[in-house]
């Protein structure tokens, strides 16, 4: 292989793992492959992300600010939920890699401000949606209330994304029948 200039490696390397991941899970992940990939010197990725954790981080911290990025300007939780739910659809290999904790630099500062963005999304849609003020006990149920919020969405995105919703979702859009099951668990009383 004659080594030459890539424009752009670390973006083609987060796409070409991305691929792999999507196809094969995090674990057929190999530096050396994706080097080959690329068409780069097996080493030429390390000066990116060091290793393959720094890699799978990187892809992590990309994920959630994506992640971030989708559930913003969400109008209430239930938006909120689907547009997660969307993300999972459109992004299944950073899903997957965002929350693997094992596979990651959990002290990563890309990673950490990343998370704390998302994480911060999902906070900002909860207060909107509960109106909380500053009492310790609306601080609770504001913080309960996102507990239980991302684990309908996250529950519900990892079941389509392992095809165990295949036939219960059948030819419907996902975020249709994410919105619908909402719908049902979440009425006023």
């Amino acid at each position: 292989m004659s080594p030459y200039h890539h424009g752009d490696l670390r973006r083609a390397i987060l796409t070409a793992a991305l691929d792999v991941i999507a196809a094969d899970g995090p674990a057929a992940l190999s530096l050396r492959d994706l080097a080959r990939r690329a068409g780069v010197s097996h080493a030429a990725p390390a000066h990116h992300f060091r290793d393959r954790t720094g890699l799978l981080t990187a892809i992590a911290a990309e994920g959630f600010g994506l992640l971030a990025a989708a559930t913003r300007e969400s109008a209430d939780l239930k938006e909120a939920g689907v547009r997660y739910v969307r993300f999972a659809r459109e992004h299944p290999a950073h899903f997957q890699v965002m929350f693997t904790p094992s596979l990651l630099r959990a002290d990563d500062l890309e990673l950490t401000t990343a998370r704390a963005l998302s994480a911060d999304a999902l906070r900002t849609v909860v207060a909107q949606a509960r109106h909380e003020d500053e009492s310790t006990e609306k601080t609770e149920d504001a913080r309960l209330t996102g507990i239980a919020a991302w684990s309908v969405a996250h529950g519900f995105a990892t079941l389509l994304l392992s095809h165990n919703l295949d036939e219960l979702v059948g030819d419907r859009a996902p975020e249709e029948v994410f919105e619908t099951l909402t719908g049902l668990l979440f009425r006023p009383l």
